[in-house]
């Protein structure tokens, strides 16, 4: 039996691969031994990637994958692959471990649009507050888990949202909230008429999840074991 052959990547036009490897260049740059989970569905290719902030991003470009199942591969290496090999099939590199829980791909419910810009303007803050408070293993916990901010759904109708500092050091450090990184396209989250980029907060069970222009946070809201219960 011939053992099967690499998996393909396929991007649909320049523009999706240089989106793919902005993206993949900023997951580098916050973690240079961190992998790239690809899946494919609907005529697109999603990434995933871990961050040093205990949450995933993700950005999904135009594209397929060949033959249609997940890959995983290390981000320095599908770096390289997007940025050198300019053929139509892209390898994205050698095989790499993958142990992080996926959120559902359907059942999300909007709760709210924020402005990005007031996301922003609470990351650097928090960025200033983790400086003057960094110690050898980095910023504290206790500040990474400081909710920063709480979205209600309009109405009040349904539970907050609870956002703690650390989804917004990702999407800080990914790019998400100021400019855009070079050569990507615009991603889901809308701008209202007169307004300037919205950030989708949305939930699906335990996940939150915040849509950017481009690319969006993803976290678990809630420990699948909890360490104590509540008499």
């Amino acid at each position: 039996m011939t053992a099967p052959g690499p998996a393909r990547l396929r991007l649909a036009d320049p523009t999706e691969r240089d989106d793919l490897g902005a993206f993949t260049a900023r997951v580098v740059r916050l973690e240079s031994s961190a992998a790239v989970r690809l899946t494919t569905g609907d005529g697109r290719v999603t990434a995933w990637a871990p961050t040093p902030f205990d949450v995933l991003v993700t950005r999904s470009v135009a594209g397929t994958l060949d033959p249609a199942e997940p890959v995983t591969a290390y981000a320095s290496s599908l770096l390289t692959a997007l940025a050198v090999d300019r053929a139509e099939a892209v390898d994205p590199g050698p095989g790499a471990a993958w142990a992080e829980e996926l959120p559902p791909e359907t059942g999300w419910t909007r709760v709210d649009d924020v402005p990005a810009g007031a996301l922003d303007g609470l990351a650097e803050r928090g960025l200033a507050l983790a400086r003057e408070h960094a110690g050898p293993m980095g910023p504290p916990a206790s500040l990474m888990d400081q909710t920063v901010l709480t979205v209600t759904p309009p109405g009040g109708q349904g539970r907050p949202v609870s956002v703690p500092m650390r989804v917004l050091f990702a999407m800080s450090g990914m790019g998400f909230l100021g400019s855009p990184p070079e050569g990507a396209a615009d991603g889901a989250a809308g701008e209202a008429a007169g307004e300037g980029p919205l950030v989708r907060v949305s939930v699906s069970g335990s996940w939150t999840r915040l849509d950017a222009r481009y690319g969006a946070v993803v976290r678990r809201r809630t420990m699948s074991l909890p360490l104590s219960v509540a008499g």
